[in-house]
């Protein structure tokens, strides 16, 4: 799926060559360790920090862009992920990419935002990332896909990138997003990305019931459970449910977005208080 302006779906990992281990700190926290807000770029007035309890559940935050989440309180406390989701773009220039990571010292980077579906091929994300990503001494992973079994989209994509990039393409991640009708769908769909890139980690950086009928209990039912299942995998790093927002700003903003997934998943209340979707990462 993707948002309007600045945001869309995340990254993708998988093959056998990795960067040099440079450490994110998952390993120190003394909550889940895997936790983060997708924070989209009208958040302005709202806290990230609302998430900040103390055993550290929530640690990550990240925005679809190299610069610093939009918010009340900057990153809240949250350890910022950058992404360039875009081969480049006015938001986030690619040119600025090391100076931005140096600046804002990000130790992990997203890459591409849904590839698979926005008319990128595998071959031209290959070079691109050869040539701006690699240079990178940090965690980073591929780009994002979706969920779609469409043959030259989703994990199929995703595998002809990584065929193109023939073994040349440093990463540590596979980055995937997930929009389906129910929990066993995403379940399977995490295994199967697993089952193909066997003993690569994986991060979800977007994922929801799509627009179910129940609503916010619908989504509460499906959340509780995924994260469940999301904490005990051992190749799952990090996940990121949509969307860290309020139902108003989501509609108001993005329109398309609200209304393929509802606005029953975000995770704060339109009075800026921890809706009950938000209060299952705090759990």
């Amino acid at each position: 799926m993707q948002l309007t302006l600045l945001s869309s779906v995340l990254l993708a990992l998988s093959a056998s060559v990795f960067s040099a281990p440079v450490e994110v700190s998952l390993a120190t926290r003394s909550g889940p360790g895997k936790r983060g807000l997708c924070w989209p770029f009208y958040n302005s007035p709202l806290n990230p920090a609302k998430f900040k309890d103390s055993s550290n559940s929530v640690n990550l935050i990240y925005d679809y862009e190299t610069f610093a989440p939009p918010s009340s309180n900057g990153a809240g406390g949250l350890n910022f992920i950058g992404m360039q989701r875009c081969l480049d773009c006015q938001s986030s220039p690619i040119s600025q990419l090391q100076a931005r990571q140096k600046q804002l010292k990000f130790s992990t980077l997203f890459t591409l935002n849904e590839p698979d579906i926005n008319g990128i091929s595998p071959q031209t994300a290959a070079a691109w990332y050869k040539q701006n990503i690699n240079p990178l001494a940090i965690k980073k992973a591929l780009p994002a896909v979706t969920s779609s079994t469409n043959p030259g989209q989703g994990l199929d994509w995703l595998q002809q990138m990584v065929a193109a990039c023939n073994g040349q393409c440093f990463f540590d991640y596979i980055n995937i997003h997930h929009y389906g009708p129910n929990l066993q769908a995403f379940k399977d769909f995490v295994n199967k990305a697993h089952a193909q890139f066997p003993g690569k980690q994986i991060v979800v950086t977007e994922f929801a019931l799509q627009n179910p009928a129940g609503g916010q209990a619908a989504q509460v039912a499906f959340f509780r459970d995924a994260f469940k299942f999301l904490d005990g995998a051992s190749f799952v790093a990090m996940y990121f449910p949509f969307v860290a927002t309020t139902p108003a700003l989501f509609a108001k903003n993005d329109a398309n977005g609200a209304k393929f997934v509802g606005t029953g998943s975000t995770l704060f209340n339109n009075d800026g208080s921890v809706s009950a979707v938000g209060k299952l990462m705090l759990a």
